[in-house]
């Protein structure tokens, strides 16, 4: 596979360079697909406001990408924190190419249509009203792989707008359609390209989740309003054995930083177990930047250990890098792991906890150096009032622990 990314970004260099100079992409809307398992296709919208600014669009999500590099006819489409990336060539005002993500040696067949702003085609009126909560299941009877999720859905017409909640996180900002009662719903960010097809009666609904073109997976829902997940504060905890969180991991400057550490003695300290690839820990990392410039004075310290599937430190340093300066990170970010995102590995490091369930997950540190709450994944802006709740308890119980 590592070969097929190289021969495609040859291929655009190689077409790009029988092309004349100068060419860049027009202001407008676009279509863009991905091409998933099935047959499917992953539908997204954005818009080219300037030949070096891009938005793209899930829902009430913006996304803007001013990190784009022509070569001829071809043009380079990063979006921002995440490595992955499009490459395309321009034919006419249109895009052929892929969606690469070189260190999982991934690449997705993209193509995206000048002037439309259309996510997915609509024939039939709706059938059915999804507004509302879902109770769901994913892979329901695989060993290991089944787990529980809550779907929270509001439709205007045949329009969906909503996402899915698992115990660890959400499934982003999801927008799509209800086409009589056929369900699709996708949303890309630069670092996922989720699609879920479903189809829908009154009260169920059952179908299928594509991540790229390397995961699919069956899920069935029901209607539940009374549906809640697992407390997310309950998942994770120190293992019998150990009273306190350890670690000793270098930062950018190859300084090994632990919690032993002057800067971190008599304080309250929030250590983020994450990822810079992972969607949800963007959202934490962006609210946890924020609440530290304004904390910082208050004997509170922050420190994120990065677990990296990049193939170098080098290149997992640099996508750190990359997320600091984006979010304007005040606190470590330390690596704790390159070559792989497994949860298990992560849990050899981390030896202390019962499992590493999810990126991320967030340990609260008294000032004694004793845990006193461990929070399991973490719900973004996509889910509405849950992140609302999550941020008045998180500053309630921050506020607490600097009161002791």
């Amino acid at each position: 596979m590592k070969a097929f990314v190289t021969l495609i970004l040859s291929l655009c260099l190689f077409v790009s360079c029988q092309s004349p100079d100068g060419e860049k992409l027009p202001q407008g809307m676009y279509r863009g697909t991905l091409e998933v398992q099935d047959a499917e296709i992953l539908a997204f919208n954005f818009k080219v406001v300037s030949p070096d600014k891009i938005e793209i669009y899930n829902a009430d999500e913006v996304i803007t990408v001013d990190d784009i590099r022509y070569v001829k006819d071809s043009v380079y489409i990063r979006p921002p924190v995440f490595e992955g990336y499009l490459a395309c060539v321009m034919d006419g005002n249109n895009l052929k190419g892929s969606y690469i993500k070189e260190s999982l040696d991934r690449v997705v067949p993209f193509s995206a249509e000048y002037g439309s702003d259309i996510r997915y085609n609509i024939e039939n009126d709706s059938r059915h009203d999804i507004t509302g909560n879902w109770e769901a299941v994913f892979s329901q009877g695989v060993p290991d792989d089944e787990y529980p999720a809550k779907g929270i859905f509001n439709q205007q017409g045949n329009k969906i707008f909503g996402t899915f909640r698992t115990k660890i996180g959400d499934y982003r900002y999801l927008e799509g359609v209800l086409d009589g009662d056929q369900l699709k719903l996708s949303a890309f960010d630069g670092a996922h390209a989720f699609y879920f097809k479903a189809e829908i009666t009154d009260s169920t609904m059952q179908g299928s989740f594509y991540s790229g073109n390397h995961f699919q997976e069956p899920f069935i829902a029901k209607r539940n309003d009374n549906f809640e997940l697992p407390d997310a504060d309950s998942l994770t905890f120190l293992k019998a054995g150990y009273d306190k969180f350890e670690f000793s991991f270098p930062d950018e400057s190859g300084n090994l930083i632990s919690l032993e550490d002057e800067r971190f003695k008599d304080k309250v300290v929030v250590v983020q177990i994450m990822g810079t690839w992972c969607p949800n820990c963007l959202d934490e990392s962006r609210y946890y930047s924020e609440f530290y410039k304004k904390n910082k004075d208050k004997n509170l310290e922050f420190v994120a250990l990065a677990f990296e599937y990049a193939k170098t430190e080098a290149a997992a340093f640099k996508g750190i890098e990359r997320l600091r300066s984006r979010l304007g990170i005040e606190y470590p970010v330390l690596l704790a792991q390159v070559g792989t995102s497994s949860k298990s590995k992560a849990q050899e490091k981390l030896p202390m906890l019962n499992h590493v369930l999810s990126y991320p997950t967030s340990l609260f540190i008294d000032k004694k150096g004793a845990v006193k709450k461990i929070h399991t994944g973490f719900n973004g802006p996509a889910t509405g009032d849950k992140y609302e709740a999550f941020k008045s308890d998180f500053e309630t119980f921050i506020a607490e622990l600097l009161n002791e």
